[in-house]
């Protein structure tokens, strides 16, 4: 239980770090937002970050329990369309070779909050599926030894 705290934890800082800095939202020198930081980017910021720690986490094996299967893809791609959510609309290349600089503030700034909401949405979904995985995995009765044909060792 500790290894997962400590994964969860860690997972969660460094998602944090690898989203803030680049999208401005952690200021440093390395990097200047071209436009201000929206009151909304920081809670979708912080709960993409909470949500990865919480996902890294179901992903330390517990010895006692099988490791659950999993539908991958989920976790990468709400995390990064949180990236795209919270990022600067003009400060994104692929956006402005896209849409121009005009065509980012026009189209897609205004669909940065629907991106957040799919983004979270897409790790509450995937953190929901791993935990019922999981469940399901713990709730499996073992096969019985007598009914197993027996092998030479």
């Amino acid at each position: 239980m500790t290894r997962r705290v400590a994964v969860g934890v860690l997972a969660a800082v460094a998602v944090g770090l690898l989203i803030g800095i680049p999208t401005g939202i952690i200021e440093t020198p390395w990097y200047t937002r071209m436009t201000p930081v929206l009151w909304w980017n920081y809670p979708v910021w912080a709960l993409t970050s909470l949500l990865s720690g919480a996902l890294a986490a179901t992903y330390v094996r517990d010895p006692s329990v099988p490791v659950p299967a999993t539908e991958g893809g989920k976790t990468f791609t709400g995390t990064m369309l949180s990236l795209f959510a919270v990022g600067c609309p003009i400060c994104n290349k692929l956006v402005v070779l896209a849409l121009g600089v005009s065509g980012a503030l026009t189209w897609f700034a205004p669909i940065q909050p629907l991106l957040a909401v799919a983004s979270l949405g897409l790790l509450v979904y995937a953190l929901w599926a791993r935990r019922r995985a999981a469940v399901a995995c713990r709730l499996r009765l073992p096969e019985s030894d007598a009914t197993a044909p027996a092998t030479p060792v």
